[in-house]
C-alpha cells in the first residue's frame, strides 16, 4: 500500500523527471548507467524495444546539493504537480536570495513564512523536524551516506514525520547515483509495467516487486526508462 505521506509520480511528473537528465558524463565513483542500459538490453526484446524507443539512459546524479536541500525539495514535490513543487521553493528561496535556505534558516523562520510559500502545514512541520535532524546528525552528510547502504538510509530518514520511502528513493537515485534502487510505490513506474508487459491492471507491490527481480542490479536504469515508457 501506498504511504501517505508519499509523492506519487503522475504522468505530467514523469516527464519532469526527463529533465533532471542531462549528457552522460563520466563521474568519479558513480554508477555507468549506459552499462546498465546494455544489460536491460540483452535481457529480453521488450526491453531492446524500449531502449531503442527512448534513447541512451542519460541520468547524471546531481550531487552539487546537500542532503537537506535534496530532501526539501523532494518534499515540496509530494503529492503536488511539479509545476507548483518549482513555484513554492521558488518562494521559498527568495526567504535567503542568493542560496538555497538552510535547516537554521528552516527553523529561524515563522511556520506562518513557510506556509505562505505554498507548504500544507503537515509539510511545514516535516521541513522543520528535517532541519532538526540535519542539525542533529540524523541527516547523512554526501560522504556519510556514500558508506550506508540504500536499507539503512531508506529506514534511518524515514522516523522522521512526514518522509516515506519514495521520497528517500528520489534522493538515492537522482542524487547519490544508488544502482538498484526500484521505487515500487510510484504510480507511474507501476504503470510502466503494466504496458511493457501487456497486463489487465496495475500489479500490487508483490507483483511488481517479483517481475523486477531479473532486472537487479540495473533497476535505476530500468525506472529511469519505465518513467519514459509512453515516449516516443
Amino acid at each position: 500500500m501506498v504511504a501517505p505521506d508519499d509523492p506519487l509520480c503522475s504522468r505530467a511528473n514523469r516527464r519532469d523527471f526527463s529533465r533532471l537528465a542531462l549528457p552522460t558524463e563520466s563521474i568519479d565513483g558513480m554508477t555507468d548507467f549506459g552499462d546498465s542500459r546494455d544489460v536491460l538490453v540483452s535481457l529480453d526484446p521488450a526491453w531492446a524495444t524500449l531502449v531503442a524507443r527512448v534513447g541512451p539512459c542519460t541520468l547524471v546524479p546531481d550531487r552539487s546539493r546537500s542532503p537537506h536541500e535534496s530532501l526539501v525539495r523532494a518534499v515540496a514535490h509530494q503529492q503536488v504537480h511539479a509545476r507548483a513543487a518549482a513555484a513554492i521553493l521558488g518562494r521559498l528561496e527568495a526567504l535567503t536570495p542568493g542560496r538555497f535556505p538552510g535547516p537554521d534558516d528552516l527553523l529561524d523562520r515563522d511556520p506562518i513564512e513557510l506556509r505562505s510559500c505554498g507548504f500544507s502545514a503537515r509539510k511545514v512541520e516535516t521541513l522543520r523536524s528535517l532541519a532538526r535532524a540535519t542539525l542533529e546528525g540524523l541527516v547523512p552528510t554526501l560522504d556519510e551516506a556514500d558508506g550506508l547502504d540504500d536499507e539503512t538510509l531508506i529506514a534511518r530518514l524515514m522516523t522522521l514525520p512526514g518522509i516515506g520511502r519514495w521520497t528517500v528513493e528520489m534522493w538515492l537515485i537522482f542524487s547519490l547515483g544508488r544502482p538498484d534502487v526500484f521505487p515500487l510505490d510510484d504510480l507511474a513506474i507501476r504503470e510502466g509495467v503494466r504496458h511493457f508487459y501487456g497486463l489487465d491492471r496495475v500489479p500490487v507491490r508483490r507483483e511488481l516487486a517479483r517481475l523486477a527481480e531479473p532486472w537487479r542490479p540495473h533497476r535505476t536504469a530500468a525506472s529511469w526508462y519505465l518513467w519514459r515508457f509512453d515516449r516516443g
